[in-house]
């Protein structure tokens, strides 16, 4: 299940880069080197000793991460080998991993129009283990999804700021007030799961549809152009919904796909965020 060596740890040194912690304590002065910050000169020794002196500091480095993860019905749908929860799941053990590799504690709650299932955070590999296999294999009441209640689940268990990933396939609509308080408080990235299927579908004659969530079924042509466009369109606005509510509330987003390279979409989205701070889009 999971990736190789040096994925891991290639994961594990982005991770690091990307979500620092929560502040720095003073530690020493030593005398500046080649590519150390200006910024951090400390001009009173310097001035002393008669050599640059910089400050040197030691980075507080816990970090409280929470995984909000998707069990609702449609998140079993996959039109390849493999379907959205089993993307899901595999993300998920990559950034865990790198999480308590680096020290992180992370726990995690399983949604769907409730909360399903909660595990406190941890630091163990038994503890990832189990939060893995949950998220693989727990079998939910309900068919629906509420994204406004999950988000609102996280800022009453954890009033303090944390690292907050939210997987979905954003199903879902009137989340974007619990979005933008989330975001106030944690800092939130939401990872927007989908099927190719759900953007295109292909011209085989007749089909049924059947909305997984819902139940509704409906026979649609799919030799017609306009149906098919019309399926498109419907996909698009969602997405289109989920990147307009993440600009205003300053919250990530990262769009994979289960056939995609999504572990290197995680790569590439966390260098991105150490290069240009928070709210890098990918």
């Amino acid at each position: 299940m999971f990736s190789r060596k040096t994925v891991m740890e290639t994961l594990a040194g982005e991770y690091r880069s990307a979500f620092r912690g929560a502040g720095i304590d003073f530690e020493d002065i030593r005398e500046y080197q080649f590519g150390d910050d200006i910024r951090n000169i400390d001009w009173n020794v310097t001035a002393r000793s008669g050599a640059p002196h910089v400050k040197v500091f030691m980075e507080e480095r816990e970090l409280c991460v929470y995984f909000l993860v998707d069990v609702s019905s449609s998140m079993f749908f996959g039109s390849s080998g493999e379907g959205k929860r089993d993307a899901v799941a595999r993300i998920l053990a990559l950034l865990a991993f790198s999480a308590t590799h680096n020290n992180d504690k992370v726990g995690m709650a399983l949604f769907s129009d409730a909360i399903d299932f909660y595990a406190s955070p941890g630091k163990t590999t038994n503890h990832v283990t189990a939060m893995i296999h949950a998220a693989l294999d727990f079998d939910s009441k309900s068919k629906s999804t509420d994204i406004g209640e999950a988000l609102e689940f996280i800022t009453k268990v954890k009033r303090t700021p944390a690292v907050v990933f939210l997987f979905s396939d954003f199903h879902s609509t009137g989340y974007e007030k619990q979005l933008r308080e989330t975001a106030l408080r944690h800092d939130l990235i939401c990872v927007a799961v989908n099927d190719p299927r759900e953007f295109e579908t292909p011209e085989a004659g007749m089909l049924e549809l059947v909305d997984a969530e819902t139940g509704v079924a409906a026979a649609v042509d799919s030799r017609s152009r306009k149906v098919r466009d019309s399926l498109r369109s419907e996909a698009e606005r969602r997405l289109h919904r989920l990147e307009e509510a993440c600009i205003r509330s300053g919250a990530d987003l990262v769009r994979i796909t289960p056939e995609g390279d999504y572990i290197q979409k995680i790569i590439s989205f966390m260098r991105a965020r150490k290069e240009r701070g928070s709210n890098a889009k990918i």
